[in-house]
């Protein structure tokens, strides 16, 4: 008898985790049905904070943490360019003065472009957009969710002296620039502590 109650337990405990399984993938399955439809009709994103979430999906992404790669128009290669002698801040201009590390616009890298490598496939994307008279749409690869609250500000890091593959990982083995640096909360406080700068809440959050 005793036998046969353990055992009974143990397809309870099964059949619990079982439809706690089947309930998060109905779950999952929803929010991806909900993100493919939302995305149809999507309204112009609010500049109003709310903790809520367009889908259930993006919810689950937000809670893992989880960002797919961005893809770039035009494959970027950063270690070619940084190869030939080019520093960030020539082309990330005022990162070094402000909190944004600006993305060079089209015609700012036609200077060197008009002659240089113009039958290269990526070279011709480049002229294509130049030519319309349109901006390069590149994808951000670094930031910071809204629910993070976070202020960022470049210039100070630079002023201090924080190399930029500190957080961006080295650019000279990259081509298009990847998410190599996971910027957790962990990871900004460890190198605070390292440089003895405050870590109090306000220092990074609003």
């Amino acid at each position: 008898m005793l036998f046969y109650r353990r055992n009974f337990k143990s397809w309870i405990r099964i059949a619990v985790v079982m439809g706690i399984a089947g309930l998060a993938g109905l779950v999952v399955e929803h929010g991806l049905a909900a993100q493919d439809q939302s995305a149809a009709t999507a309204a112009p994103e609010s500049q109003v904070f709310t903790p809520a979430h367009p889908t259930v999906w993006s919810a689950v992404q937000e809670f893992f943490n989880y960002r797919p790669q961005p893809v770039q128009p035009i494959q970027f290669t950063h270690k070619v360019h940084l190869a030939n002698g080019l520093q960030c801040v020539m082309c990330h201009v005022g990162v070094d003065q402000g909190p944004d590390a600006r993305i060079p616009s089209d015609n700012f890298c036609m200077t060197c472009h008009r002659v240089i490598a113009t039958d290269k496939p990526e070279i011709k994307k480049l002229t294509a957009y130049f030519n319309r008279g349109e901006d390069v749409p590149w994808q951000r690869v670094y930031g910071f969710l809204p629910s993070a609250h976070v202020k960022f500000n470049h210039a100070p890091h630079i002023r201090a002296g924080v190399d930029c593959s500190k957080c961006h990982g080295d650019m000279t083995k990259q081509t298009v620039a990847v998410r190599a640096v996971d910027h957790t909360m962990g990871f900004c406080i460890e190198c605070h502590q390292q440089r003895n700068v405050s870590v109090d809440c306000v220092t990074c959050h609003y």
